[in-house]
């Protein structure tokens, strides 16, 4: 009998990019959250003398080859595990592909996860999150679930205390965005000139041409430094002890709610700087999710989920979700309705049998 696993979505809660790093990877930073959305995954394996892996799915742009995460990461796993077998995995996509919800690299974990409970064999945590991280920059946050820092390319990942489960739309427009594109464009706005190393600048002063040396904040480092401290800031006071699994739509006091504390920081996705202008729907969709005519409806914060195309707003209540799903219902955008996962309810409903 298969396992069957809820594969669920994340959303960036800020995604700072900082510069190219040796190995070709932007330095990236930012605060990774699981919400309720997903895919189901079913993994049927059994022990034989030779490794044999089939993928197949509900929808036809999911690759069934090695080239499909959860494919790379049963291989991978089996080699690591000593073990060779027959495994057949299925999935069931609900989620958009190539969205920026995560949806493939959740696919893999799920995979990794329902391999393990076939086998009866489980890798050893730290072993597990290297394993993921060599499958995909943001595939080890599915094997923590709930807040996540993530740092490095992504795929360093430290579990934050959680924030209060709350509302969520998810806007999935038909828009495709490339994200080797979105670096790339990334890359042309941000390249610094030849000169001092960041954190110096060379600044002329009077007619002599007499250069003085004086501290700046050049070059692209600068946005993780903002987003690094923006959440140092808000995990090192008194919003740790905010975490609520209240009902959706019930948050209690937001005064002393972390979310709203992160918010305040200013907390922003750079990605937005180069997709928005080259995809203005997104642009749209974001004011749409953000602003209602009635104030107490208004989001508690919008952002683009990754590159996109997805985008998401959070929001203080049911009813202002609702609002902002007929908002973009009208403007023919579809979306989805759903709540942010904790840690504990990540992984109290990861297994669906």
């Amino acid at each position: 009998m298969a396992t069957r696993v809820r594969s669920f979505a994340k959303i960036n809660l800020g995604l700072a990019i900082g510069p190219v790093r040796a190995d070709g990877y932007h330095a990236l930073a930012t605060v990774y959250q699981t919400i309720a959305l997903h895919d189901f995954v079913s993994v049927e394996a059994r022990q034989a003398t030779r490794t044999s892996i089939t993928v197949t799915s509900n929808h036809p742009r999911v690759p069934t080859d090695h080239t499909n995460t959860a494919w790379r990461m049963v291989e991978a796993a089996l080699d690591r595990l000593k073990q060779t077998a027959r495994v057949s995995v299925h999935i069931e996509k609900l989620l958009p592909i190539q969205g920026g919800l995560g949806a493939g690299s959740a696919n893999a974990v799920a995979a990794l996860l329902g391999l393990e409970r076939q086998l009866d064999n489980a890798l050893p945590g730290a072993e597990r999150l290297r394993l993921a991280a060599d499958v995909g920059s943001d595939v080890p946050l599915f094997l923590i679930g709930g807040t996540v820092l993530g740092l490095g390319r992504g795929e360093q990942v430290y579990p934050l205390p959680d924030l209060p489960t709350t509302t969520c739309v998810v806007a999935t427009p038909t828009v495709g965005v490339s994200t080797p594109q979105a670096f790339r464009d990334w890359d042309a706005l941000h390249t610094q000139p030849p000169g001092p190393a960041f954190g110096l600048s060379l600044v002329p002063k009077g007619d002599d041409a007499k250069r003085e040396t004086t501290l700046t904040h050049r070059g692209p480092s600068a946005t993780l430094e903002r987003l690094s401290r923006a959440v140092a800031g808000v995990w090192s006071g008194p919003y740790s002890s905010g975490v609520s699994d209240a009902p959706t739509g019930q948050l209690g006091d937001l005064a002393g709610n972390p979310l709203l504390a992160l918010v305040r920081t200013g907390i922003e996705n750079d990605f937005e700087e180069v997709v928005f202008p080259q995809h203005s729907l997104l642009g749209e969709i974001k004011q749409l999710l953000a602003n209602s005519v009635h104030p107490d409806e208004h989001a508690l914060f919008t952002s683009l989920s990754g590159s996109g195309a997805s985008l998401f707003g959070l929001y203080s209540s049911a009813s202002a979700a609702s609002a902002a799903q007929q908002r973009l219902s009208q403007k023919g955008v579809p979306s989805h309705l759903t709540e942010t996962l904790t840690r504990d309810r990540y992984w109290n409903t990861t297994f669906a049998d």
